[in-house]
């Protein structure tokens, strides 16, 4: 088998670093032992872009919020699929996770973050839901496993009652949370809908194939 190479670290505040490996033509980002994610396993978060934007309805000119940039699956999604007036904010926390981007994973992101539609805003995308009252048609997370804050501790916020009745507040009438995850929480989903969400949990496959661990991406639309 091929050997993993060990390509960058970044910092993560607040948190432990983050390491982006490659093995032969694949990257993976690496947090301890655990793989956050991979080139070999985009299904699910090509998944949370399109999914997403399948519940937008007709609007020309949507605004998106992503948070965050990862590898950048879900953000070439739903560049895929919005018109040109459309606007799509990315969070990034990380620094080096823009860096990788902009280097040597720069093949594969093939420009996403230099399109018209795209604002990167480095920062915690908590800041971005608390500042963005009535501002988003859609909010996709993707910064964590799961609904907890694998990557940093003060993530937790981001899923707990008051976290999510920001988010509720940074949405349009009608419009999405959609928060991915790597495996069910029943506790999360009744969560969002005490939050006052109508709540549709789907399950998708890891590969793009349709195959690999199954995931989870909750769609909770505000009222």
């Amino acid at each position: 088998m091929t050997p993993r190479e060990l390509i960058g670290v970044a910092e993560v505040p607040g948190g432990p670093p983050l390491r982006l490996f490659r093995r032969g033509g694949d990257f993976m980002i690496v947090l301890d032992r655990n793989e956050l994610m991979s080139t070999r396993m985009s299904g699910s978060e090509v998944a949370l872009g399109t999914m997403t934007c399948d519940r937008l309805g007709d609007d020309p000119a949507p605004h998106l919020l992503i948070g965050g940039y990862g590898m950048g699956f879900t953000l070439r999604a739903v560049l895929g699929l919005l018109g040109p007036d459309a606007r799509v904010t990315v969070a990034e926390l990380v620094p080096g996770i823009i860096e990788w981007a902009r280097g040597p994973m720069a093949a594969m992101t093939d420009g996403c973050l230099d399109d018209p539609r795209v604002t990167l805003a480095m920062g915690d995308v908590a800041e971005a839901i608390r500042d963005g009252v009535g501002r988003y048609d859609a909010i996709m997370l993707d910064v964590d496993n799961g609904p907890d804050g694998l990557t940093r501790p003060a993530n937790d916020g981001i899923y707990s009652p008051k976290g999510l009745a920001e988010a509720k507040r940074a949405l349009r009438p009608g419009g999405v949370l959609a928060i991915w995850s790597a495996g069910a929480d029943a506790a999360f989903t009744r969560r969002l809908g005490q939050a006052g969400f109508a709540v549709d949990e789907v399950r998708v496959k890891a590969r793009d194939n349709g195959k690999g661990p199954t995931h989870v991406i909750w769609f909770a639309r505000r009222g």
